[in-house]
């Protein structure tokens, strides 16, 4: 039995323009109250007792998962200066090991992979290679702690020092850490409370690094010098617009450190002489509002030390790329190298002494665009496969003649790939494992377009068994986010092949709010144009269902955050469409969590969601949209089963959001019954991890044994218990 529903407790009334919201759960955000605590314990135990049928199920996923994964491997060794860097895992142990080798003439990746990727613990315990230096191994650092994570691991340019930072509660506030290289030997200094990016000066005696504010937002930028105290650091840049980010890098030619201050809509650089720490940096451009701007160092033939700068200046809506002097890099002097495209989004841009890379976006797919520096030839990397994904790799040499990436699609396991920017010849550094006998060719991918109810077409990407019948009403997991310009590409998972082995069609639904198809797209899915996000969503699920891939009653969907708040949407508005759903870590009490200024993120996200407090018509539109605003009780019992998951120590989305929303949707189940006409009553159960945040357990074992659970639950709400 589920426990029993959390009755309305001490109501707190919301009032703003003239509108008035009771909320029956506000007190559930007041981590003080020993009562909070109680009922999120409450829901883990209900959660366990539901699933405990699946326990079985549980154990054989997991065990595909791991007959999948070659747990003792090696990631793609990286080249810098005088070692190749990489990391690797050791069956058993839950985090990576960083390593690096001594680089030999002529050496090449590929080399150092064939002595290192050993096939199991047992071998490398019998073959340890001399040569390896560990720099650092998570595994250590994370005894005794259920969760960690690494923030921060920066080498010093000479290859020296260690600067790396750790979280061992999922706050996201780390602690800074250095080591001797030469010698393992952990120096002394420490500095707590710092957040992620970091670089080094020149000769590496002085480290960059960043701070958040109370509200978790990263705003200070600080220097400290090895071997002096923590309280003798620097303040090199602060930010006081509550709406900017500031993180810090290091060019790779390693000439400038580089402070960006980003709002999500507008953005400012200041860059200062990596061999002259002490000197305060210098604007490239000042903020002007709506204008983004990103840039990197190259030297140019007859032009020398040159920005190169990605910018919207101009009505650039999809990005144009310009050129400016970095002795004076003002708006004055840019001149563009190449202009904005309508239907070509420009991401990018990685300078090497020789040549020049573009990433692109056109049609939905990443581009890689070469351009010489010697003649301005150019020409786009031909990619094997009509729909697939690329990211990017460790590209850390200036004077590298191979571009680093790596490639993947729905069907293709991750590979890193080398490309030689001159012959234009690529080679397969790695392709991630995958044990069992996998064969890519028994899967088909495509890609689909629904309908909006606006006339749009929004792209949707498919995977699924070769054999399945188009007719056979197959169950379907459909996966949304839809937020941020932050683009759900066609990547390829393992874990995934647990679902697609048991008749799964698995469906990415590449709605407005993400970048898929240039800036537009993300324009017309925020602010006052947000709800498009969600009937984008509903018009993909209904075009699945016309083509035959699934039925309303065999359709699973997912989210997580932003994208919780997608599934939360899309369940108010077709409570009937889905037969289950899983919102992880959702934003689904949105416009309480954005009128409300005290909590991380909020001043800054006014930016993508509208300002609720000041705009009224911000405020009902919000309002009109809010999953835990519009859950009502006529919408019982047609909701679909429901997997709902949340942090303890979630920065990002408190836990209290997904919490206060399940207690909400118990409430009026209850009320209504809960039970439907015929049939058991779905399930609703929330997990919240006490000992993490936003991302969830942090070891991989802990990981797999969680996506077990939820597979779990996913293939229980379609009928498949084996």
């Amino acid at each position: 039995m589920p426990p029993p529903p959390l009755a309305p407790r001490r109501p707190r009334d919301l009032v703003a323009h003239g509108d008035r919201r009771t909320d029956d759960w506000y007190w559930l955000a007041d981590r003080s109250d020993a009562d909070v605590l109680a009922y999120l314990e409450s829901e883990n135990a209900y959660l366990q007792q539901a699933m405990a049928g699946t326990e079985a199920l549980q154990g054989r996923l997991y065990d595909e998962m791991r007959s999948r994964i070659k747990e003792s491997d090696v990631g793609a060794p990286t080249r810098k200066g005088k070692w190749w860097y990489y990391s690797r895992t050791v069956e058993g142990q839950q985090y990576a090991i960083h390593c690096r080798r001594p680089a030999n003439e002529g050496e090449s990746a590929a080399d150092v992979l064939a002595a290192l990727d050993l096939p199991d613990a047992a071998d490398r315990a019998e073959q340890e290679d001399s040569a390896e230096v560990v720099l650092l191994d998570e595994n250590e650092r994370a005894r005794g702690s259920e969760y960690f994570a690494l923030g921060v691991f920066d080498v010093s340019p000479d290859g020296s020092r260690l600067g790396y930072a750790i979280d061992l509660t999922g706050a996201e506030r780390f602690t800074l850490r250095f080591r001797d290289l030469a010698t393992g030997v952990e120096l002394p200094d420490e500095i707590p409370n710092v957040y992620y990016s970091s670089a080094w000066s020149a000769d590496g005696t002085a480290f960059f690094y960043t701070r958040p504010d109370e509200a978790v937002r990263p705003w200070q930028v600080w220097r400290h010098v090895l071997g002096r105290p923590a309280d003798a650091d620097v303040l090199v840049f602060q930010e006081d617009d509550e709406r900017f980010f500031v993180q810090v890098g290091q060019t790779r030619s390693e000439r400038y450190i580089v402070i960006t201050s980003d709002s999500k809509v507008t953005s400012e650089v200041h860059v200062a002489d990596a061999f002259s720490p002490d000197d305060p940096p210098r604007v490239v451009e000042p903020r002007r509002p709506g204008v983004e701007y990103s840039i990197e160092h190259a030297r140019l033939p007859g032009k020398g030390d040159t920005f190169l700068i990605v910018t919207n200046d101009d009505g650039a809506e999809n990005f144009a790329l310009i050129e400016a002097p970095a002795a004076n890099p003002g708006k004055a002097h840019w001149t563009v190298r190449i202009p904005h495209r309508a239907t070509v989004r420009l991401q990018g841009v990685d300078a090497f002494a020789n040549h020049l890379v573009v990433y692109e976006r056109e049609q939905g797919l990443e581009q890689m665009r070469v351009i010489s520096l010697a003649d301005g030839d150019e020409h786009l990397v031909v990619q094997p496969e009509p729909v697939y994904s690329l990211s990017g790799s460790g590209n850390p040499e200036f004077d590298a003649l191979d571009v680093r990436f790596g490639y993947t699609s729905l069907v293709t396991p991750s590979s890193t790939i080398e490309y030689d920017m001159a012959a234009r010849r690529r080679r397969v550094v790695k392709q991630q494992p995958v044990l069992g006998g996998y064969e890519p060719d028994r899967f088909e991918t495509s890609r689909l377009w629904a309908t909006a109810p606006d006339g749009v077409k929004v792209p949707i990407s498919i995977v699924r068994r070769r054999d399945l019948a188009q007719e056979g009403g197959s169950p379907c997991l459909l996966y949304g986010y839809g937020a941020y310009e932050v683009t759900i590409d066609p990547v390829f998972s393992s874990l995934r092949l647990n679902l697609l082995e048991r008749g799964f069609v698995f469906a990415i639904a590449h709605v407005r709010g993400g970048g898929e198809l240039g800036r537009g797209w993300y324009l017309d899915g925020k602010l006052l144009h947000k709800r498009n996000t969600f009937t984008d969503f509903v018009a993909c699920a209904e075009h699945l269902v016309a083509e035959g891939y699934t039925t309303p009653d065999r359709l699973v969907i997912r989210g997580g955050s932003a994208g919780g708040l997608l599934i939360g949407a899309a369940i108010n508005l077709r409570p009937d469409m889905w037969r289950a759903a899983v919102a992880e870590v959702p934003f689904v009490d949105c416009l309480t969590t954005m009128q409300d200024e005290r909590l991380p993120l909020t001043i800054t996200e006014w930016e993508e969601w509208g300002n609720p407090v000041e705009d009224t018509e911000v405020y009902a539109y919000m309002k009109s949209y809010s999953p835990y605003d519009n859950v009502s009780d006529h919408d019982f019992p047609g909701y679909p089963a429901m997997y709902v998951t949340a942090g303890l120590n979630d920065p990002r989305v408190g836990y209290w959001e997904p919490a206060k929303w399940v207690a909400k949707l118990r409430h009026l189940r209850a009320g209504r019954g809960g039970r439907p006409e015929s049939g058991p009553e779905p399930l609703l159960l929330l997990k919240t991890e006490l000992d993490a945040g936003h991302a969830g357990p942090s070891g991989r074992y802990d990981a797999w044994r969680d996506e077990a659970r939820v597979q779990a639950f996913v293939l229980g709400a379609v009928g498949i218990v084996e």
